[in-house]
């Protein structure tokens, strides 16, 4: 094959034509030819260059073309042997907004459509509420939301425990919040030397005109950011850094990322890249950096990184043009950020050490789950079925799926249940099965080697029913009951074509497979059952009849045992509830049966 020396992508092809690996090169011809030398070729690229039939190439002007058309690709066809960045949930931001009297400082997550400063990203949902805490204990401004602040005729809890200065019924001046707001922000710029010096500078000014108790609250806003200056490992340093460190086995690997925004460390994330044909850390590490910052992340001026990599330079002129600024990556760096570096390191490794070890163990479960179950082979997806409501309201069913790494939640699902008669679990478990796999069908998404169903014979008949119209044979399907006597590890096993049910030892790797499974679909459909009920209870069924509030609502309900029982009652049955009188009593009764 005769190949330009030039710089561009090639794709590497199966027989079947499709893409096994896509990589990037300065040189087209002796990158290529590298993959075909006698000797020397990594176990995974020797199993690349095996299944490889066909090499295609694309010529780029520069470098940076390819590395970007790279990253593209790589997004787009998601081919086996390259390293793949499994994230795709956004980041948690803090937000002030703007052009309000009393601007609020809140969590924000998503596209950002309001008007104001976002400062972050921050690592995780903890890390911004830890934050916002801190500015409430020290600030007092206000977080809550637009609706609520206007509706306040009086001051809320946040005000009476000292978390807030009560901009919403004017218990402080606009001047003087806005400062307030003002200093805020610095201290999340990173600014916290010249807000302590305001600080004493505003207590002293407050303690000649002998308003004491201002002068108060400044001395102890000095004294907890004094403290906050202390406990911060990042001393000396400012501005913004990423910390990257590797951690690799064979089997997989770990890159730890630590955020610093404004000089303050804001915690760290854990990655788990699916390994490709790159074999050694820093291979990972480079192929790592192009999919995590161009992917529309912000990228601060400096990044640290535990390994030297080949395409430092590229790397840097590619991220400087996507940002707009001067990007430098550094490797072996000193002072703090070595202190940095070698926190992340230690992460990297105890995170993959607990990766491989969780690993392990769930891939002894599923086998011991084969075996407790006497299946042909080791079960390599499964999905849980649960069912939640409250007294047949605002049914939900929920769909979870694991698989030998645990579990795989961007495929979870859940399940609006409606058209059946309230509080009809076997109905509410067909609808769910069919919707699922009616679309897996239809060619959207996969089938279980193993389907769980929470309940017994009855939810297992229904199931049996689903499967067997939508003609899916290769589906083992168990039942989960509890038992008579409802504790864990007393489970009994309802399977599809068993008479009796089989029951495992408490003490089974098996049947603690099924438990976690079987909790985490319970988990989920009851939160999507919450979920619901809270927006459609202020236009339930019930409340939507005048005279009718949430106390009497309950009173129906426990009286009669659920919603469907309600809807059955005649208008005497009703009246013997207390606070139902007979005129409410045949509102009631013509709310489910309609007005003659």
């Amino acid at each position: 094959m005769s190949l330009p020396p030039k710089p561009g992508i090639y794709r590497m092809l199966d027989a079947k034509g499709e893409v096994l690996y896509v990589g990037k090169a300065r040189n087209l011809r002796k990158r290529v030819q590298s993959y075909f030398r006698a000797s020397g070729l990594a176990a995974r690229v020797m199993l690349l260059m095996h299944q490889a039939q066909n090499i295609e190439i694309t010529v780029t002007h520069t470098e940076t073309e390819a590395l970007l058309l790279e990253n593209n690709l790589i997004k787009m066809l998601l081919p086996r042997f390259n390293i793949l960045l499994r994230d795709d949930k956004s980041y948690p931001y803090i937000f002030v907004s703007d052009n309000q009297e009393y601007p609020r400082i809140g969590f924000h997550r998503g596209a950002k459509r309001e008007k104001g400063r976002y400062f972050g990203p921050y690592p995780s949902s903890y890390g911004v509420r830890e934050a916002l805490n801190l500015l409430q204990k020290i600030f007092r401004v206000r977080q809550c939301h637009d609706s609520f602040f206007r509706n306040r005729s009086r001051p809320c809890l946040q005000y009476q425990i000292k978390r807030c200065s009560g901009p919403c019924v004017g218990l402080i001046e606009p001047e003087r919040y806005t400062a307030d707001v003002q200093q805020a922000v610095m201290f999340m710029e990173g600014k916290s030397q010249s807000l302590v010096r305001e600080s004493i500078k505003q207590m002293e000014q407050a303690s000649d005109k002998q308003d004491f108790e201002t002068a108060a609250l400044f001395r102890d806003r000095i004294a907890m950011l004094k403290r906050i200056q202390e406990k911060q490992y990042i001393t000396g340093e400012s501005g913004d850094a990423d910390v990257m460190a590797i951690a690799a086995t064979l089997e997989a690997a770990c890159i730890v990322v630590t955020w610093i925004r404004g000089g303050q460390n804001l915690g760290s994330k854990s990655f788990f890249p699916r390994m490709g044909a790159e074999s050694t850390p820093w291979e990972m590490l480079d192929a790592f950096l192009s999919q995590y910052y161009l992917s529309g992340r912000t990228i601060p001026a400096r990044i640290y990184l535990s390994e030297a990599i080949v395409d430092r330079a590229l790397l840097e002129r590619a991220f400087s043009e996507h940002a707009g600024k001067k990007i430098a990556l550094t490797v072996n760096p000193r002072g703090a950020p070595r202190r940095w570096m070698q926190m992340a390191k230690f992460n990297a490794a105890d995170a993959l050490r607990r990766h491989l070890a969780g690993k392990i163990d769930m891939q002894g479960r599923f086998e011991t789950l084969r075996d407790a179950l006497k299946l042909e082979s080791t079960p390599e997806r499964i999905e849980c079925f649960d069912i939640s409501h409250t007294m047949g309201e605002a049914a939900v069913a929920s769909c979870v799926v694991f698989d030998i790494n645990g579990p795989i939640k961007s495929e979870y699902r859940r399940f609006n249940i409606a058209g059946i008669e309230p509080g009809d679990d076997y109905g509410a478990m067909t609808q769910a099965l069919t919707r699922r796999y009616r679309r897996v069908k239809e060619g959207e998404g996969k089938l279980p080697d193993l389907l769980l169903i929470d309940g017994g014979k009855g939810q297992l008949s229904a199931a049996e029913a689903v499967l067997q119209e939508l003609q899916l044979e290769d589906v083992k399907l168990v039942a989960v009951a509890k038992g008579r006597e409802r504790k864990p590890g007393k489970e009994q096993l309802f399977l599809s074509g068993s008479r009796r049910p089989t029951i495992l030892p408490a003490d089974s790797a098996g049947l603690h497979l099924i438990q976690q499974v079987r909790d985490e679909a319970h988990r989920f459909a009851i939160a999507g059952h919450r979920l619901r009920r809270g927006r459609a209870r202020t236009t339930s069924t019930i409340e939507r009849i005048p005279g009718i509030g949430g106390k009497r609502r309950q009173a129906l309900l426990k009286n009669f045992g659920g919603l469907r029982e309600v809807a059955r009652a005649g208008v005497e049955d009703l009246t013997r509830v207390p606070g139902i009188s007979q005129e409410l009593a045949q509102k009631i009764y013509d709310a489910f049966h309609g007005a003659e």
